[in-house]
């Protein structure tokens, strides 16, 4: 007997998201909070890169989108010192919305609310044990302590994840010897606030976006709305702050008038946050029925990248817990977990550690290297490719029969499409978090093969302006598990479809089989 199909330590983003998509395969989880009450400081200022597509996949956007009340700020994000700069494109590979991380916690907290999710606050994970059959955390709660078990156990509780710890999985990496330093205000009265988007300061002149550097450390500023402007510091400092310490406006005032020399006058206090980088990756996202997601699995060093890569590793490891405590998952699909959501940390910790290079050398010859880097950046395609690098929509994973199509592996793009029923996309047939077969040029051999898996694969046909393949497989996660071109042959292309179907979705159902050979 179980508590629950699966435990989650932790119900910030990366947990909740997780007990929502375990929710929507039918699959009961048990989230475990140590904070009493939904955390009030904030850490994200706002939410950007593929997690925004997948959230519109799963009809969530809108909510998010209406929970912002800041118009979202034109596509100039930071990199590294220097700004990549997407405004001039019309399909900008990264997008940003404006949403507080607490506002993103309310939404998905009344989400998980909705699909019935057990999320207890108050209780803490004290002790982690696990043998072949389930995991066993013992907790303490408002009531004492009590025991919990569950076929499995996520940890999603931070870069610090004391179920990690207990599990012994190791977290190697780096803490790099720096202190940064944030401020949200609103424009002091003797700040002019220029439409260009500069600020003129009485005794300093002016200041444009972007970062000023000294011997001390590195001063940035940004606009965010016309009223609010967006201040940081970084300097080299070894002083340990304790999270639950908020930062004052004193603090950062501070430590601006040791960077710049001078004071910077302030409006009132919208968000103040310090925070220092780490470059920490765990070895295995699994070991045994323990396995580990979002900050808990990566710290990535630098800023604006942890909530979308820690809310994909949830989207990408539901659906295959499901599979398994359904029966369904063929041989290996929940150590797929690792194999790709470790790709895709890894291709995080490559672009921020490029960042750490441009950012943290302050001698001429790193002077040059960002402006060669921000002058390669006026360019359309080194500017589009970085900005996928950020959001991560560069991301396609190394799945059997890649080499057939470059759709395999990739994120399903939202075609607009046309069924004998109406107009929809593929957005709103993902909004259920289930697969879905795409028969886009009307081939019924494929359309027969997969029936065999009818009741666990939604089978759709439809017709798209200017298809790039006759049919896919598109996962829970909308990646892209199979794809055929027109010319492929038949026989080929029957291989290949049901090798992708068993090995994503385990064996045909007995009953549809049997039904097939009646009609056979």
């Amino acid at each position: 007997m179980t508590d629950a199909d699966v435990i989650i330590a932790g119900a910030g983003p990366t947990g909740l998201m997780l007990a929502a998509e375990l929710r929507l395969a039918g699959v009961r989880p048990l989230v475990l909070e140590k904070h009493a009450q939904p955390r009030e400081t904030q850490k994200a200022m706002g939410l950007g890169g593929q997690i925004l597509h997948l959230l519109r996949y799963r009809g969530l956007l809108e909510r998010c989108e209406a929970a912002t009340t800041d118009p979202i700020p034109p596509a100039r994000f930071p990199f590294g010192g220097i700004h990549v700069d997407l405004t001039q494109l019309t399909d900008s590979p990264l997008e940003g919305l404006p949403l507080p991380q607490t506002r993103l916690e309310r939404i998905l907290d009344e989400y998980v609310g909705e699909l019935g999710a057990d999320v207890r606050r108050g209780h803490e994970v004290v002790g982690v044990d696990q043998d072949e059959a389930a995991a066993t955390v013992q907790v303490h709660g408002p009531d004492g302590p009590y025991r919990a078990t569950a076929r499995y156990l996520v940890a999603c509780d931070g870069g610090r994840s004391p179920v990690r710890d207990m599990a012994g999985i190791p977290f190697p990496g780096t803490t790099y010897p720096e202190i940064n330093r944030l401020a949200v205000v609103t424009a002091h009265e003797s700040v002019t606030v220029l439409d260009n988007g500069e600020i003129d300061i009485p005794g300093m002149g002016r200041i444009g976006t972007g970062f000023i550097r000294s011997e001390r450390g590195v001063f940035g500023f940004g606009s965010v709305t016309s009223g609010v402007l967006m201040f940081s510091v970084t300097e080299d400092e070894s002083t340990e702050f304790d999270d639950a310490t908020p930062m004052t406006l004193t603090e950062f005032q501070d430590s601006v008038r040791r960077v710049l020399g001078s004071d910077i006058p302030l409006g009132d206090p919208l968000r103040l946050t310090r925070f220092t980088f780490k470059d920490r990756h765990v070895e295995r996202y699994r070991d045994g029925r323990v396995l580990i997601a979002g900050d808990a699995a990566h710290l990535l060093p630098s800023t604006g990248v942890g909530l979308n890569a820690g809310m994909l590793d949830a989207v990408n490891l539901a659906w295959k817990l499901a599979g398994e405590i359904q029966g369904w998952a063929p041989p290996g699909l929940l150590d797929s977990y690792h194999a790709e959501r470790h790709f895709a940390g890894s291709r995080a910790l490559l672009q921020t550690r490029a960042q750490v290079a441009l950012r943290r050398s302050l001698d001429p010859a790193a002077d040059a290297l960002r402006q060669v880097f921000q002058e390669l950046l006026a360019d359309e395609q080194p500017a589009r490719r970085i900005g996928a690098m950020i959001s991560g929509a560069d991301i396609r994973y190394p799945l059997p029969g890649a080499d057939r199509h470059p759709l395999i592996g990739a994120f399903a793009p939202d075609l607009a499409l046309r069924t004998e029923e109406g107009f929809t996309s593929v957005a709103e047939l993902m909004h259920a978090a289930r697969p879905v077969f795409l028969n886009l040029a009307d081939r019924p051999e494929l359309r027969a093969v997969v029936r065999e898996w009818e009741g666990r694969i939604d089978i759709v046909s439809a017709e798209t302006e200017h298809p790039t393949a006759d049919a896919v497989l598109i996962r829970p996660d909308a990646h892209i598990a199979w794809a055929v071109t027109a010319d492929e042959p038949v026989e080929t292309a029957l291989v290949t479809l049901r090798d992708a179907l068993s090995s994503w979705f385990g064996a045909p159902s007995k009953a549809t089989v049997l039904a097939a050979d009646r009609i056979g």
